[in-house]
């Protein structure tokens, strides 16, 4: 048979098509180089999700079906959930290993979370070879997140630090858990709002507004009205104390419901409630001053200590990924997954000198005084402030720190000691101390309208005579009861971790601005805890800057003042005890423990003499005392009745 040969044509296609061949095996062998691999349709996904356009990447889903990029975009927004405003850092992790017509490769995702919190986790991508030889990204949901299932998305929670506690000079939390009673009614159980309004305000009006402040229940109707039949309207929340002083008598009440729960309070509504200041929800204000820091829902500290040192006591805040799925109804509850976490940071402490036995002595103190009333201790060997109280009840602003008011005659202290310093006068040296006093046409008066005749100094100063000491101010000179004072810590920078006015005295000024401020009037003005902390200094002998932030304790402390002479200070301290055993505060000489010390002030804030505050200042034992009360008329009346009260109860 003769040999035959097929038409050169045929030939040369067959001998293209096997170097054809060749080529496309060496490609896939070594796609990784070729500039249409899959790296590209890797990076080109990555662009799309950043920027919400895939239509230059193709897409499978693990069936091999068709997806269209506008459902993958579609898709991943809602999968990203609370983080879709905030696309991530995207990025190719190396190369991807290509096997026959499929590839896997794998990204790195980095979202940055509230905070600036830095969130980054690997993922594989894979990816098949199409029909025209271009690669597709094979599209499920876990290449958002391993965790994500179709119809679930990402969600954000902050995770609240714990708050740290304001603990008081023994280190123990001031504030803690307590027991509260949260009162409600059940709409649908009551026949009568208006009777059963009537009932509860006449239950409510019976518990001490130390324990609790007053409820209002006037628009109960309306909320009952208004709301779900079944509903808990909830009207007050009350201490576990006071809840149980009128339990008997809301108890039965038709509709009246309770939840126990536990909240974080001090040992009482009132105690150094002032100072202290509260924590409460974040207000409107709270979100549009920090927008950054506090959410609705936050716990914020507003005034005092707790508003100054918020963000220590504070801590920072955490943060939670974790998923969402959606249900049957169409709405979104968050699952059991967490797939991120930044623990929060708790507060740090912040550590007073309180002691709570005298802090609940001073505010029980005050607590029946209807005048705006202060009352600050101090504990002598050693500055630490143990109570600074503020009435009536639990006063938001903090007389005892920030009054400027005039000391009326308990600045015959300072007087007193700047005549000893001079050898102006001595314990039974003759002063007279007539009815009245002029000084340039202004005419000097003592209480009561009393004259004493020339008596020993001593008596002068038990019985507060402003008479004598008008009469003595020249021999103060123009800056000497100024300097005096300064001795006593009076107008110095303290830095006690919170302000305070420390005083301004009078100097220089007419002959009569001199009298006047002689005994405590004229321009001198003084707040209780810088009161204190003279009598304090007068009880050492030294003045020191009192203490009440133990940690952080303040970086600057005032320096300490002078020593005060002995022979000076001791004629001041017979006098001020004379004070109480036969002077204007005898009502304090019955009082148990060791003997009180100290001096009365009535003070005359405008031009009308009827018109006057009321102080005491003074020590027993280890404790100095300023207390003072706003229009409180005769010191005999109201800061010495006050004192009384304070001490007996520390006995």
């Amino acid at each position: 048979m003769p040999l035959t040969y097929p038409p050169r044509r045929s030939r040369t296609r067959r001998l293209l098509a096997a170097v054809f061949a060749v080529v496309v095996t060496g490609t896939v062998l070594v796609g990784c180089s070729d500039s249409d691999g899959p790296e590209d349709s890797v990076d080109a996904f990555l662009a799309g999700w950043r920027s919400g356009d895939l239509h230059a990447v193709g897409f499978r889903d693990p069936t091999g079906a068709r997806v269209p990029a506008e459902r993958v975009v579609e898709e991943i927004r809602e999968l990203s959930g609370a983080l879709a405003d905030q696309p991530p850092t995207l990025r190719r992790s190396g190369e991807p290993t290509i096997t026959r017509d499929s590839a896997e490769g794998r990204i790195t995702v980095e979202w940055t979370l509230p905070g600036d919190t830095r969130w980054a986790y690997e993922r594989p991508i894979r990816l098949v070879r199409g029909g025209d030889d271009a690669w597709q990204v094979i599209w499920e949901p876990s290449l958002v997140h391993e965790a994500l299932l179709r119809g679930d998305r990402l969600a954000v929670r902050r995770v609240v630090a714990p708050r740290a506690a304001v603990l008081d000079g023994a280190g123990a939390p001031i504030v803690a858990a307590r027991p509260v009673v949260r009162v409600g009614v059940q709409p649908n159980e009551v026949t009568d709002a208006a009777a059963l309004a009537r009932q509860l305000d006449a239950a409510f009006r019976a518990i001490r507004p130390a324990i609790t402040p007053p409820v209002d229940v006037s628009d109960l109707p309306k909320q009952l009205a208004d709301a779900k039949p079944d509903a808990f309207v909830e009207v007050v929340t009350l201490r576990a104390e006071a809840y149980q002083q009128i339990r008997p008598r809301i108890y039965d009440l038709p509709g009246t419901k309770f939840r126990e729960e536990k909240l974080e309070l001090a040992p009482t509504r009132e105690f150094a409630r002032a100072l202290l200041g509260s924590v409460d929800p974040a207000t409107a204000d709270d979100l549009a001053a920090k927008p950054d820091v506090y959410a609705e829902g936050d716990q914020v500290g507003h005034g005092g200590l707790q508003g100054r040192y918020d963000e220590r006591l504070r801590g920072t805040v955490g943060l939670s990924v974790g998923t969402e799925r959606r249900g049957s109804d169409g709405t979104w509850a968050r699952t059991e997954t967490e797939v991120f976490r930044k623990d929060p940071q708790p507060g740090e402490p912040l550590r007073t000198t309180l002691d709570p036995a005298t802090q609940n002595a001073a505010d029980a103190a005050l607590r029946g005084e209807r005048r705006r009333a202060a009352l600050v201790a101090v504990r002598i060997s050693d500055g630490a402030l143990l109570a600074v109280a503020n009435g009536p009840g639990a006063a938001g602003e903090n007389l005892a720190f920030n009054a400027q008011v005039p000391p009326g005659s308990t600045f015959k202290m300072v007087s007193t000691l700047g005549l000893l310093d001079r050898g102006a006068v001595t314990l039974d040296g003759p002063v007279d101390c007539p009815k009245t006093f002029t000084v340039d046409g202004r005419t000097f008066k003592n209480s009561d309208n009393f004259a004493l005749g020339k008596v020993p100094f001593r008596t002068d100063f038990a019985k507060s005579c402003n008479t004598a000491f008008a009469a003595l101010a020249p021999k103060l000179d123009a800056n000497g009861l100024a300097d005096t004072g300064r001795a006593l810590g009076l107008e110095a920078t303290w830095n006690l971790g919170v302000d305070a006015f420390t005083g301004k005295v009078s100097t220089g000024g007419s002959p009569a601005e001199l009298a006047a401020a002689a005994f405590g009037q004229g321009t001198t003005l003084v707040s209780p805890v810088a009161m204190a902390a003279a009598t304090a200094a007068v009880a050492r002998g030294r003045w020191e800057q009192p203490k009440l932030l133990l940690d952080p304790a303040p970086g600057q402390p005032a320096p300490a003042g002078p020593q005060l002479t002995p022979e000076h200070v001791d004629p001041l301290r017979t006098m001020m005890r004379e004070v109480v055993t036969k002077g204007t505060a005898t009502a304090l000489r019955g009082v148990p423990g060791d003997p009180v010390h100290g001096k009365t002030g009535t003070a005359e804030y405008d031009d009308n003499p009827a018109n006057t505050h009321s102080w005491f200042v003074g020590w027993q034992g280890d404790i100095a005392v300023a207390v003072f009360v706003e229009k409180g008329g005769s010191s005999a009346d109201s800061a010495v009745p006050i004192t009384a009260r304070f001490l007996r109860a520390l006995a």
